[in-house]
């Protein structure tokens, strides 16, 4: 076709790339094949072309205490921040940016986002903002943090940048395990907590949403320590195994139990609770393996218990389990959690019970708060109150229906 009849057609896609989608054009092309000690000065050097300067970018410590700065050529490394103290930990917690006003300029804090789990936060300073620099920053920022995020399986540099003290291996092993702590869509939203963290053993959750299926499992396998780790790590992988057979629940808790009985005796057990949540319909539906009953969070407070029938561990041989129902209602919340969170006490003292908790639940759902800070804000409350210390691990899952749908992100604007 000639010059001029490309000219004519009035129906021609512009496909000229400008200034921003170039910039971020480079950084997407070299993504790739990038190492990952290199993420840090091509950030620096992006961040440079647009008049920026001072660039830190800040991970999530593993307590969920502070933003820690990565080290990296042509990074601004300072002192960790409080993510409850900081402008840093606001964008973190709300997921969304942060400007400073400065005496040299603009200090900008920008939220690190791998789907809907918050990375950490990369901070900057601009002489002057506009809403060109403000859209070009958050695609940057998103990128960024599917780089760290792609990258930290290739590297130990992430790893070892978020941890504050020594880690145990039990500890080591679980946190290999762990999806991502939180997830948020236009119908769901969920987030998880673990502590010790330094020393957890034998808690983990995992989930996965599939079509309009939100998969949840919580376990807590007996004793502490390696041993502890190894039958969570057991449990989790025939729970993801039987999950991806597309087996019902109770067939998922039957494999779960021949799966630790064959491994490991009939003396050793896992507590388990396995959830299902039609995401579309609000259908929750879930079976009970000796966990405590979880919450109905509803208008910002504890409403009920959903009490059901329980059966025995997994790895005890129980019977084929009752699936418990409940229906919910847009915008309610299904707070699960381990023992160790209610049975922790001093010596000579009683434990610190199921009443405490929903008292702090209903003192903290009442901040309004989104469930990933819900959870953090919640165990950190109760870690306190329990004396600062954890005896058993101590694990929080928390979700969130919403309803609706999400098909209008699959319509280009």
């Amino acid at each position: 076709m000639a010059a001029g009849e490309r000219e004519a057609d009035t129906g021609a896609v512009d496909r000229s790339e400008g200034f921003g989608e170039r910039l971020l054009g480079v950084l997407l092309d070299r993504a790739h094949e990038m190492p990952p000690q290199l993420i840090a000065p091509l950030t620096a050097e992006e961040v440079a072309s647009v008049g920026g300067r001072h660039v830190s970018i800040l991970l999530q410590d593993y307590a969920q205490l502070l933003l820690v700065p990565l080290p990296g050529r042509r990074l601004t490394v300072g002192r960790p921040e409080l993510i409850d103290d900081s402008h840093a930990g606001t964008a973190f917690l709300s997921g969304a940016p942060v400007e400073v006003p400065q005496d040299d300029g603009v200090r900008m804090y920008l939220p690190l986002l791998d789907g809907s789990d918050q990375v950490g936060v990369l901070a900057l300073t601009l002489d002057t903002v506009d809403d060109d620099d403000r859209r070009l920053l958050r695609r940057l920022a998103g990128l960024v943090a599917d780089m760290l995020v792609t990258k930290h399986s290739y590297t130990d540099q992430f790893f070892l940048a978020r941890r504050r003290e020594p880690m145990s291996l039990a500890a080591e092993i679980q946190w290999s395990l762990l999806p991502p702590l939180a997830m948020s869509v236009p119908q769901v939203a969920v987030a998880g907590i673990l502590e010790p963290a330094y020393n957890v053993a034998g808690d983990s959750f995992d989930y996965a949403l599939n079509e309009d299926i939100l998969h949840v499992a919580m376990v807590d396998a007996m004793g502490h320590g390696l041993d502890a780790a190894t039958m969570a790590t057991v449990a989790i992988g025939a729970y993801r195994h039987a999950r991806r057979a597309e087996v019902g629940l109770s067939e998922i808790y039957a494999f779960m139990d021949r799966a630790i009985a064959e491994q490991f005796g009939p003396d050793h057990f896992v507590t388990a609770q396995m959830m299902r949540l039609n995401i579309a319909m609000g259908h929750l539906q879930w079976v009970n393996a000796g966990h405590p009953a979880p919450l109905l969070i509803r208008n910002r407070r504890v409403v009920r218990q959903l009490e059901s029938p329980t059966t025995l561990p997994v790895g005890f041989g129980g019977e084929e389990p009752q699936i418990s129902e409940q229906m919910l209602q847009r915008g309610d919340r299904v707070l699960c959690f381990t023992d160790g969170l209610i049975e922790e006490h001093e010596a000579g003292e009683e434990q610190f019970g199921e009443e405490q908790l929903i008292h702090w639940v209903n003192r903290i759902e009442h901040s309004g708060k989104g469930p990933r800070a819900v959870v953090r804000s919640l165990s950190h409350t109760l870690r306190q109150e329990r004396g600062g210390s954890t005896s058993d691990d101590a694990t929080l899952f928390l979700i969130e229906w919403r309803g609706g749908a999400a098909d209008h992100l699959a319509v280009p604007e």
